[in-house]
């Protein structure tokens, strides 16, 4: 055959055809939709064998996640902490970090009292004092403040006391800063395993679309929309509260303090707040948020510092808007009246205590926190527990979006922010490997 033959033939060949990699956020929202449909089957048909499989979907997929959590708090925390010998300033970075996670938990537990104050979400509801049950677990300052330091090492790690974990990593990360590079061997290996339980943590994530399946499908099969419908204001409440810090406060920072393009700020983090969405996890979340972050032009050595310190202290939703709302309806279903200095209570507590949530899926520890500094009933936790996993899903979104945010604030402040970075990050992909996956999109041939 002549070569123009040959030239002539392969140019009618009929040419491959590009699958484009499907979404992250797609596999998110078809999973949502699958759930919701899954779990109205389940509950209209009564169909017990369906609801548990999704129970245990769900369940598997959490346990997953926690898996991974002590061990990745605490070399996160200590490889962080070493980290910032490595930034200029180092302890201003950090003392300007707290500060603005304290500012913006103010700033929300006052957003969640107009609210409640204005709609008051114990009203009306057909609940009783009779219908709440004391919680398994209760937390008090003094529970809180002797809880911190563990009576051993492996206790914090075998009861996943997250609280305890930080601080001995805390104090792991503190005495190797002052070896300097004698502690360069243990630190070497620390980053080590630090790289390996996010690699693996990365494998969880993928799984986060059947995970979605699995948590809504329960949530509706076991409680349904009647429960919702008793619980509409309180809920109501607490989407209005999240997304009003979430779409209003933050951009108005982003705009006014790092003014930047809050807009680009979505496109970047969309990412870990959609998967803070489904799997109600701040930590599990972690090492998205920290991608996403460094993807926004926040320099890698402050954000593996500011991300997981805020992972696990930095929840505007769990531990400012929740127990405000929270404490207004519980007082209003046991007839408690509150006064300013209940709420100047409340607003302290979501500054001080908000480490007690841990960044674990729920806020339990932090509204009995807040409830016994009140003298509130803890019967009234009880109230809460059946909707506290379609609540928890907005808060966590809330929660991962302000670990976001302060890093961007802080590095505008201290120019140390890419701000052609921030500018060109894009919502998809969430790692390397999507990144090579989108550059080399998989081929197969078209139909003849």
């Amino acid at each position: 055959m002549s070569t123009s033959a040959k030239t002539a033939e392969s140019s009618q060949a009929p040419k491959p055809s590009r699958i484009p990699k499907i979404p992250f956020w797609v596999q998110i929202l078809a999973g949502l939709v699958l759930g919701v449909a899954l779990g109205w089957v389940a509950k209209s048909g009564d169909i017990g064998w369906l609801t548990t499989t999704l129970q245990h979907i769900g369940d598997i997929f959490v346990q997953l996640l926690k898996l991974a959590v002590a061990p990745l708090v605490f070399f996160a925390i200590l490889v962080s902490i070493t980290n910032l010998r490595q930034v200029n300033n180092a302890a201003r970075l950090a003392t300007r970090t707290l500060l603005w996670f304290m500012v913006t938990s103010l700033i929300a537990v006052a957003i969640g009292l107009a609210i409640g104050l204005l709609t008051n979400p114990g009203s009306g509801t057909g609940l009783t004092p009779k219908d709440g049950k004391l919680p398994e677990h209760a937390g008090s300052w003094i529970d809180f403040l002797t809880g911190i330091v563990p009576t051993d090492i492996i206790t914090p790690f075998t009861e996943l006391n997250v609280l305890q974990i930080v601080f001995l990593a805390a104090v792991a990360g503190i005495a190797a800063l002052q070896l300097g590079e004698k502690a360069e061997p243990v630190l070497k290996v620390s980053r080590s395993i630090l790289e390996l339980l996010q690699k693996a943590l990365w494998w969880v994530i993928r799984l986060a679309p059947l995970g979605t399946v699995g948590l809504i499908g329960h949530a509706i099969a076991t409680y349904g929309w009647n429960l919702i419908g008793k619980y509409a204001t309180f809920t109501v409440d607490i989407y209005v509260g999240c997304a009003l810090v979430l779409f209003g406060v933050y951009p108005l920072l982003l705009a006014t303090v790092a003014k930047v393009n809050p807009l680009q700020f979505f496109k970047g983090a969309w990412p870990a707040i959609q998967l803070a969405f489904v799997s109600r996890s701040s930590v599990g979340t972690m090492p998205v948020t920290q991608k996403v972050t460094e993807r926004l032009g926040v320099p890698r050595e402050y954000a593996s510092f500011a991300v997981p310190f805020g992972s696990t202290t930095k929840m505007d939703g769990c531990a400012s808007i929740y127990p405000a709302i929270a404490a207004i309806f519980i007082a209003q279903i046991f007839d408690i009246p509150l006064g300013i200095g209940d709420y100047l209570l409340i607003a302290f507590v979501s500054v001080i205590g908000s480490a007690a949530t841990a960044g674990l899926t729920g806020a339990t520890v932090m509204l009995t926190l807040t409830l016994s500094t009140l003298g509130l009933p803890l019967e009234g936790v009880g109230l809460l527990m059946a909707i506290d996993p379609i609540l928890d899903m907005m808060r966590t979104a809330t929660n991962v979006a302000g670990q976001a945010v302060i890093p961007i604030l802080v590095s505008a402040r201290e120019k140390i922010l890419d701000r052609d970075a921030y500018n060109a990050a894009k919502s998809s992909p969430i790692d390397e490997a999507d990144v090579r996956a989108d550059e080399q999109q998989v081929t197969v041939p078209a139909a003849a």
